[in-house]
């Protein structure tokens, strides 16, 4: 049993960096371990960082943003902010697809960015507001005469309450979709692409009396049969605000805060692994205070501690079922990072490998690509990242990595990242496998064939890696199957 105050392990140190970042080399885990720092501390250090927006180019490409945000991902010295981004980019999801505009989606990355470890409150309360939002989910179509609810349900079923609570019960009814769409009459977008309130656009209650007061949650949320009155204080542009506290201060079937309940199995989730128990989701809760401070960094942090998050750290082999499958971002940028190969801006192409397609052709073909989830629903976690097109994909781009030749920083160079004297096939295995994080979760097996292949069968005791010829078709050639194996899928 650990908490914050424990003292990260070496295997700890390197999950939690694989975890919250895009993993760290043997050299660099070597050196937190020795600086002997607790969870807390490190995670406190992982979550020290200032958000700045991306360097948005001169010319109105979606492409050249995606870009540069890959590159930031690559040489950023605050991961863990990349990793939150991530997660609130999908929770938040949007696409330029319908919003067709490379500034809206700029500009949604960038609050995504300032508000990434903030307050879950008035992360709502500004996302609602945000202009690519506001397009994608149709509140600019939203009037009073021709209502339009597709915001008021994301809202509710994905955004805070989620359809089902714990318990299987429905934490709201149509109606208050209905009623909740009213509040998001009369926003517009300025000149300068600004949300606006427009009064005259407004379904206020006296020029629709026949629709009665903006009551919620009369059927469901633990406010009793009156429900909540969110626009009693003041019709108008304010009434987004209170619809948002009173989603939080939802109360489900068994008297647990919804909002919070569910935003701590989604962020435990995506850092540790599927499935938690609802004791686990309780405990974090009222570990961190979430449902009443909604600090999201608090409870970040409180998972990033807590000893389940660390139960993955054990190899599948060795009854480590609590396993999670890598994004395919998270999957190349941790690749590349830990390999240090620079991918390079080619005309035409963008960021890519030596004659190989750009990594948003790569990431196309496993199933990701940044600004254009596949609905409002984000992309599919989990096993859902996998099936024979996309895990092919995976396979090519680790071929192409692993044959990257081309001198300098835009190659890999297995030569500047371990020993060149080493012989053994095993101490070649464990140095290239120590470099991926990869020794202690490769099986038995695995490690068997792995040696087969670079003694060929058992028929050569030792290799020669100074040999450019031996080095290029063993030591490049291990590497590519390292990267392809069922333990570099997964966290």
């Amino acid at each position: 049993m650990g908490n914050a105050s424990s003292i990260l392990t070496e295997a700890e140190t390197r999950h939690l960096m694989r975890r919250a970042g895009f993993g760290a080399p043997p050299k660099d885990v070597a050196k937190l371990v020795k600086r002997g720092l607790t969870r807390g501390e490190l995670v406190d250090k992982l979550l020290k960082f200032q958000a700045k927006p991306i360097k948005v180019g001169k010319k109105d490409d979606l492409d050249d943003v995606y870009d540069r945000w890959l590159e930031l991902m690559l040489k950023t010295k605050t991961p863990l902010l990349e990793k939150l981004v991530l997660f609130w980019h999908d929770h938040f999801a949007t696409a330029n697809a319908k919003v067709q505009s490379t500034e809206r989606m700029a500009r949604q990355n960038a609050l995504l960015r300032a508000m990434a470890k903030g307050s879950f409150r008035q992360f709502l309360k500004s996302i609602s507001r945000d202009p690519a939002m506001l397009d994608f989910l149709d509140t600019l179509r939203n009037r009073p005469k021709t209502p339009n609810e597709n915001y008021a349900r994301e809202l509710l079923e994905l955004f805070s309450l989620g359809v089902f609570d714990e318990a299987g019960q429905p934490n709201y009814a149509q109606e208050d979709i209905v009623q909740i769409a009213r509040a998001f009459t009369g926003w517009r977008l300025d000149d300068d692409g600004n949300p606006v309130f427009r009064e005259d656009r407004h379904d206020y209650n006296a020029d629709y009396p026949e629709r009665g007061p903006k009551v919620i949650f009369t059927t469901y949320g633990g406010f009793g049969a009156g429900g909540v009155d969110f626009a009693a204080a003041g019709e108008g542009a304010g009434e987004i605000d209170r619809v948002i506290d009173a989603l939080l201060s939802h109360r489900d079937s068994e008297g647990q805060s919804t909002v919070g309940r569910r935003m701590t199995r989604r962020l435990f989730e995506y850092f540790a692994w599927s499935a938690p128990s609802t004791a686990l989701v309780d405990a974090l809760l009222s570990m961190s205070g979430f449902a009443t401070t909604w600090d999201v960094g608090v409870l970040v942090k409180t998972i990033l501690t807590h000893d389940a998050f660390y139960e993955t750290a054990l190899p599948l082999h060795a009854g480590g079922t609590k396993k999670s499958v890598k994004w395919p971002i998270d999957y190349v940028v941790s690749t590349l990072r830990l390999l240090k190969v620079v991918p390079k801006r080619r005309k035409y192409v963008g960021l890519a490998l030596e004659d190989s397609d750009s990594l948003r052709g790569h990431l196309d073909d496993m199933g990701q690509r940044l600004f254009d989830p596949p609905s409002v629903f984000g992309w599919d976690w989990e096993a859902a990242w996998i099936s024979s097109a996309t895990l092919l994909a995976r396979f090519r781009f680790m071929r192409d990595l692993a044959a990257t030749r081309v001198k300098g920083k835009r190659g890999f160079h297995p030569e500047k990242l371990m020993p060149m004297d080493l012989q053994a096939p095993g101490a070649i295995l464990d140095a290239a496998s120590a470099l991926l994080g990869l020794t202690d979760q490769l099986s038995p097996d695995e490690r068997t064939a792995l040696i087969d292949y670079l003694s060929d069968g058992g028929t050569v005791s030792a290799l020669n890696l100074n040999d450019l010829d031996t080095r290029g078709r063993k030591l490049h050639g291990l590497f590519a199957l390292l990267l392809q194996s069922p333990a570099h899928q997964l966290h």
